[in-house]
């Protein structure tokens, strides 16, 4: 069944592309001020803020040196289960190795 609500993968990474750009002027820094302070190249963070593409690396370093690292540190960490049998699942293989 197709999700017609479900976003693209272009959709979500320019969704994370604005919220940086949100973040970067609420911080006061310039592209050019980030792109010392993170190691990230000018053209790279350009095209990331302008396209949403970016290599995993490049948005952690981005991430870190706008002091975020541990909101991208916790992505996936508080997942919520899909289903009942998706938690039984989880509890039978830890039950499982708490047994050996």
């Amino acid at each position: 069944m197709i999700n017609l609500t479900q976003k693209t993968p272009p959709e979500i990474s320019n969704n994370i592309a604005h919220n940086l750009i949100s973040i970067r002027k609420r911080r006061k820094l310039s592209q050019e001020k980030l792109s010392i302070k993170s190691g990230v190249s000018l053209g790279s963070l350009k095209r990331f803020e302008h396209t949403g593409e970016i290599s995993l690396t490049s948005l952690i370093k981005l991430s870190i040196a706008l002091e975020l690292e541990e909101e991208l540190n916790n992505l996936f960490s508080e997942v919520p289960y899909k289903s009942i049998q998706e938690l039984i699942d989880e509890n039978t293989k830890l039950e499982s190795k708490l047994r050996r």
